[in-house]
This record gives structure tokens, C-alpha cells and sequence, in this order.
């Protein structure tokens, strides 16, 4: 496994969040393409509806877009949103975890502040475990519980979970 690329970064909240906060539990860093859009709605809502149960399973859940904190204020609190979202303004971690892509497709991208919808799972031990390309936005939270259970009953401490 790889490790994962570290990050500071201020939530909706102002609230400051590093990797180091997340050491010894899995967390999910879920990167999205804008606040309040149809699809980024039903993504970000199937997390606030299923949150107890990631976080019964150690499953810590970050939301990213390259949007500023007052939209993402705006998004959570008219969808109860009860995760931080991530100020990623200058597309940081977005570069950085690949949430831009890449070719023309990245460069529109960071043009438009508009990321890839992927989630990329790391483990306790801060390595980058699976990367969900293109996730179902209506059973996002499922397939972040699905693939962590897989992770842990199929890896051994130190090994890499599969794709």
C-alpha cells in the first residue's frame, strides 16, 4: 500500500483536519464534484443517514470539494449534513489524491473547481487501501462499509487491500 499524502485542512466549521487526526482508524476522503447538486446531494446524504453505523465500524468520513466554506455551511446545514466537508479552495488535496484526473479532462477540472467523484479508503495505518472510482452516489455510505469489511477480514496488518 501506498502511503497517503498528508493534508491540513479547515472543515465548514473552520475546524482544523490533518491525516495524523485519523492514525488508528479507517477513513473514508470522499472528494465531489459541487455543494447542492443533484448527485453530490444523494452522496453526501447517504453518508449523514448511515454515519453511526461507519462509525460503529471505525469508519471516520471526510467530504472534499474545491468549494469555500460558506457554500459548504450553506450544503450542510440545509441537508443536516453531520460529517465535516473539506475546504480544499486552491484543489490541494484534490491534486494530490487525484480527484482532478488527468489530460484535458484534469485541466477542465481545475478550471471549473469541479472534482472526480471518487473515495479513497485509508487504513489505520495511514496507506492509501482502495481507491472507489466513480461510487454509487445513492449507496456510497454501503460501499464504504462494504469495502473496509472486505479489507479487514481479507488483509493481514501491513498488507494491502485490493481494488
Amino acid at each position: 500500500m501506498t502511503a497517503a499524502p498528508d493534508f491540513d485542512a479547515l472543515d465548514q466549521n473552520g475546524i482544523r483536519h490533518r491525516l495524523s487526526d485519523y492514525r488508528g482508524r479507517w477513513l473514508a476522503l470522499y472528494f465531489y464534484p459541487r455543494d447542492d447538486t443533484p448527485h453530490c446531494t444523494q452522496q453526501a446524504c447517504s453518508v449523514r443517514d448511515h454515519r453511526e453505523a461507519l462509525a460503529e465500524h471505525g469508519i471516520a468520513v471526510l467530504g472534499v470539494s474545491a468549494q469555500d466554506g460558506t457554500a459548504h455551511r450553506a450544503f450542510a446545514a440545509k441537508h443536516r449534513l453531520n460529517f465535516p466537508l473539506l475546504v480544499d479552495a486552491g484543489q490541494t488535496l484534490g491534486r494530490a489524491y487525484g480527484a482532478l484526473g488527468d489530460g484535458v479532462g484534469g485541466w477542465l477540472r481545475s478550471r471549473l473547481g469541479a472534482y472526480r467523484r471518487i473515495t479513497v479508503l485509508i487504513s489505520p495505518d495511514g496507506r492509501i487501501a482502495k481507491v472507489i472510482d466513480a461510487p454509487d452516489v445513492q449507496d456510497h455510505a454501503g460501499e464504504i462499509l462494504r469495502s473496509v469489511a472486505a479489507g479487514q477480514a481479507a488483509a493481514l496488518p501491513g498488507e494491502a487491500l485490493s481494488s
